[in-house]
């Protein structure tokens, strides 16, 4: 129960972060280009393949598997999911499985992209139903 609550806590404070560091970079910048959203998921990626490798159990640092949630799930996966999918491509890279590190990334940016097309469209036909 306390790892459930620690991943909670540990994502509003990444889902907070990504608002703020996201917002601030957009409002200082552009908002013709998701330069905030840019600069998350570069950042979030940066961090959990940071911390993942300095916390490996050949690492530098010792990190519990409740501080690991915490910040690993928690925290990255509540500032970008992101951070996530590039650790698991990067892990796949480097166990030499090219085919599954090529088609994750492929699926993953072919298939987001679709299914958010999706539900703008299903969203559109729902809004245009308001008024019937």
């Amino acid at each position: 129960m306390l790892n459930y609550l620690l991943i909670a806590l540990g994502s509003a404070i990444g889902g907070v972060t990504r608002y703020w560091a996201s917002g601030a970079i957009d409002n200082r910048i552009s908002q013709s280009f998701p330069w905030g959203t840019l600069f998350v998921n570069v950042t979030g990626s940066f961090i959990i393949g940071f911390f993942a490798s300095v916390t490996a159990p050949e690492g530098r640092w010792f990190v519990g598997p409740y501080a690991r949630n915490f910040f690993m799930i928690g925290v990255c996966g509540g500032y970008t999911t992101f951070s996530s999918f590039s650790l698991q491509t990067l892990n796949l890279a480097q166990d030499e499985e090219w085919l599954y590190a090529g088609a994750n990334a492929v699926l993953s940016l072919v298939l987001c992209l679709i299914s958010v097309w999706i539900g703008h469209v299903l969203a559109g036909a729902l809004n245009s139903s308001k008024g019937a």
